[in-house]
């Protein structure tokens, strides 16, 4: 077997405990695969130095290396601020009106992503697999095939896939996407992403596509482009599920919101999640059925993300507006219909929160695959199991199809749905959640850890 080698824009350290920073997820996958198989796991350490190291800090745990690197405040401000989080990430959830185009950034995406290959690639043996995470890190591939890596390498992209008319927008788009052809095996959420990166391949460089096989060929190289939905850790959750933080949690918001129904939103507070257009379909309900605000509490958990960019700044301001002005004009002395918590919590105390919640209300504007959806139906109870609301620009529509699928920018399509689920009737909801269970169960974190490394080795 193999020697694995992950590469990500952070890595999860070990903790003083022994374990990956971060249980359960990716990072437990990562984790585990690297673990069965001895590796080294690279990556941005998260710090900011004024003259960085070129040689990276290293740690080994039960047979995993953990090498990082520190970025200059101009590293950070140009790769990750910049060009990876004002230009890729608003352009690839086709938020063209918020993308940014700077060649500066541009320069420091391709600097910082020389700087990660020429660090980490002394590290790399002979027979070594390399696999590369996410949009940060698009051009690495080829320039460790400069540096004379010739191993099997992957890519995974964990975003959307936009379709070629909003991609061509990008200056240097063909420099860009000709950089993932360098990659042996290229990972999407689901086939609609897979569907226009061909697109773009056939249309803008006349590659030669075999939707059969998944064989992208461009001037004689050929990568094998498919997609791979990535699934939760199934086990992991169920066993959290039990915990007393996850049962605390439930009771808490059993007992708060005393038999009234709790639906959940979690998210981080990101404009591709659709939140002040959640608020609106929610304001919507409530103005259609005035009758049902002493039914119905939503809570919202969104906690702050990238605050340094200013569109993030906005969307938090935004979100308090419209939840300030439902909570305003539809609030009791002992009555509040929005509960909107700008803080993390534990995962455990997550499944906790969902498990008491009777509908899950997940409305990106376009999102990869979104695992929220696919945690809350694990979390729920067999007997009783609640309803999932759920966008379909989500990829995780394609597969939880059983799902109520709604138009995150309709109000009214919201709303409607929310008084769906207020009055859908036991049958109904365990016949429509028990095939997204056996779904989200079967399609797990680590079978699709094991798909994309099975076919990176074939």
């Amino acid at each position: 077997m193999s020697r694995l080698v992950v590469i990500s824009n952070r890595v999860a350290l070990p903790s003083a405990h022994g374990a990956a920073g971060a249980q359960g997820g990716l990072a437990g996958a990562l984790d585990a695969a690297l673990k069965a198989r001895g590796g080294l796991w690279f990556g941005w350490s998260g710090q900011e130095h004024e003259d960085p190291s070129a040689a990276p800090a290293m740690q080994t745990r039960d047979s995993v290396t953990f090498a990082t690197i520190d970025l200059s405040p101009q590293d950070v401000e140009e790769y990750y601020n910049g060009y990876a989080n004002e230009t890729i990430w608003p352009l690839f959830h086709y938020r063209l009106d918020l993308t940014k185009f700077e060649l500066e950034t541009g320069r420091g995406y391709e600097r910082v992503n020389e700087r990660f290959a020429a660090a980490v690639a002394p590290l790399v043996g002979p027979d070594d697999i390399v696999w590369v995470h996410d949009y940060h890190l698009i051009p690495l591939g080829q320039n460790l095939r400069r540096r004379g890596i010739r191993n099997r390498m992957g890519f995974f992209l964990h975003i959307p896939w936009p379709p070629t008319r909003l991609l061509v927008s990008l200056p240097f788009h063909q420099r860009l996407v000709r950089t993932l052809l360098d990659y042996d095996v290229v990972g999407f959420q689901c086939d609609e992403w897979l569907t226009s990166f061909q697109h773009y391949c056939r249309a803008e460089l006349g590659a030669e596509v075999n939707e059969t096989t998944g064989a992208v060929t461009v001037e004689g190289r050929t990568t094998i482009a498919r997609a791979y939905p990535i699934g939760i850790d199934f086990d992991h959750l169920r066993a959290l599920a039990e915990t007393g933080e996850a049962r605390q949690m439930a009771q808490r918001v059993l007992s708060s919101t005393r038999r009234r129904t709790a639906m959940i939103g979690v998210d981080r507070l990101d404009y591709s999640k659709g939140l002040p257009e959640r608020m609106d379909g929610v304001a919507r309900f409530f103005d259609r059925n005035p009758d049902r605000v002493g039914e119905l509490v939503f809570i919202q958990i969104a906690p702050p993300s990238r605050e340094a960019i200013g569109s993030y700044q906005q969307i938090r301001a935004l979100l308090e507006q419209k939840t300030g002005q439902i909570n305003g004009a539809l609030s009791r002395v002992d009555l509040v219909p929005v509960r909107y918590v700008n803080q993390g919590h534990s995962l455990a105390e997550l499944i906790g929160v969902y498990r008491a919640s009777k509908i899950g209300l997940v409305t990106p504007l376009r999102d990869g695959m979104n695992l929220v959806a696919k945690e809350y139906v694990a979390a729920q109870d067999p007997g009783d199991p609640g309803v999932l609301i759920l966008s379909r620009f989500a990829g995780a529509a394609q597969q939880l199809d059983d799902a109520l699928l709604i138009n995150p920018h309709s109000p009214d399509d919201i709303a409607s749905a929310i008084r769906d689920a207020l009055d859908m009737p036991l049958d109904e909801r365990i016949a429509r959640w028990r095939p997204m269970f056996e779904c989200v169960r079967d399609q797990n974190i680590q079978n699709w850890t094991a798909d994309i490394l099975r076919d990176l080795e074939a």
